[in-house]
């Protein structure tokens, strides 16, 4: 049985690869785009305008609040979202440190 090498790096290393993960399908990237463009919470509009079907467009949006990207609240058959900007924000300050990082170590080249 093959056991997980995650636990030996660090939360933040995780969390940041939980987040690349999460926006790696060009669908949720677009889900994103949608909810970023109206700005509010979205319900049920996000499925007409992308060419996927709406239990497709529901197993994105539980990717996408699994990883803490949306937030969002089922009534019933109603279903509204909104971007986490506090989310957003933090993994843009630890991609910038790791790009900043990796950047840095570039400089050094060896090869």
């Amino acid at each position: 049985m093959a056991i997980a090498k995650t636990e030996s790096f660090s939360k933040k290393e995780q969390d940041l690869a939980a987040f690349a993960k999460a926006l790696a399908h060009p669908a949720r990237v677009a889900i994103l785009k949608v909810l970023a463009g109206k700005n509010e919470c979205v319900c049920g509009q996000i499925v007409d305008v992308l060419p996927l079907a709406q239990s497709t467009v529901s197993q994105h949006l539980i990717a996408l609040k699994a990883a803490g990207l949306i937030n969002g609240t089922v009534d019933g058959p109603r279903s509204c979202y909104c971007i986490n900007w506090k989310a957003f924000e933090k993994f843009k300050n630890e991609f910038n440190s790791l790009f900043d990082h990796l950047q840095v170590k570039d400089q050094q080249r060896c090869c």
